[in-house]
């Protein structure tokens, strides 16, 4: 019980180096371009998900926001592998540092507003200021809509950052708890480790539907300015 409790959200470092970056890019092993006639199983169940993924999301899209579907389900791809691969033991999540989500998240939210402006100038100005506002209350409602467009990628970052985390803290207490357990009360440990059991499919679950809901919430800032 005397281990740091945020010790598995460290960056691991290996002589003194940060090692976070062959983390991230272990994902993309686990998606082969496929090269044979027939695919395996595995392969198959990838490109199935992906396809039923991709027609979710682009569905109510433009010609010209169909043109960032490589980019939103990559997206979904990676944060859904890199949760999953956290949720093994002794392992590193990325997506619970604040930084490398908001890496993530600024970049997307900024090109979504870039593209607004570039081609809907005049629909995109017009969202800081909805129709009808009393002239007195324009310059305040124009900051308030400017604030609150600059936060959309804070609230992406920290969202996700929020919910992964606070699902590792959990299980890791939850565990601690029910090794302490084992020799007072066998009866109580029992409970709680089916708890913890049953938190850990949920995690699991919480890890795909996290990577799903920042690249729906992308996909509609894509929306919104296209």
């Amino acid at each position: 019980m005397n281990e740091n409790l945020f010790a598995p959200f460290m960056i691991p470092m290996m002589l003194g180096i940060p090692i976070t970056t062959l983390i991230i890019i272990l994902p993309s092993v686990l998606f082969p371009t496929p090269n044979r006639l027939i695919n395996n199983r595995t392969i198959s169940i990838q490109q199935w998900l992906t396809k039923l993924t991709s027609k979710q999301l682009m569905n109510v899209h433009s010609p010209k926001g169909q043109t960032w579907s490589l980019m939103l389900i990559s997206l979904f791809l990676f944060i859904a592998s890199t949760n999953l691969l956290g949720m093994l033991p002794h392992s590193f999540t990325p997506t619970t540092q604040l930084s490398m989500n908001m890496g993530m998240a600024i970049p997307l939210w900024a090109g979504t507003v870039a593209t607004g402006f570039r081609n809907k100038t005049k629909m995109s100005l017009a969202h800081l200021l909805p129709q009808g506002t009393p002239t007195f209350l324009i310059p305040m409602l124009v900051i308030i809509e400017t604030i609150s467009l600059f936060i959309q990628p804070v609230a992406l970052a920290v969202r996700l950052t929020a919910n992964i985390t606070a699902g590792h803290l959990l299980m890791h207490l939850i565990g601690e708890t029910t090794l302490v357990l084992m020799n007072t009360s066998p009866f109580t440990a029992l409970i709680t480790f089916t708890i913890l059991a049953l938190l850990t499919i949920l995690e699991f679950a919480v890890a795909l539907i996290q990577a799903y809901v920042f690249t729906l919430l992308v996909s509609l800032y894509l929306h919104d300015n296209t």
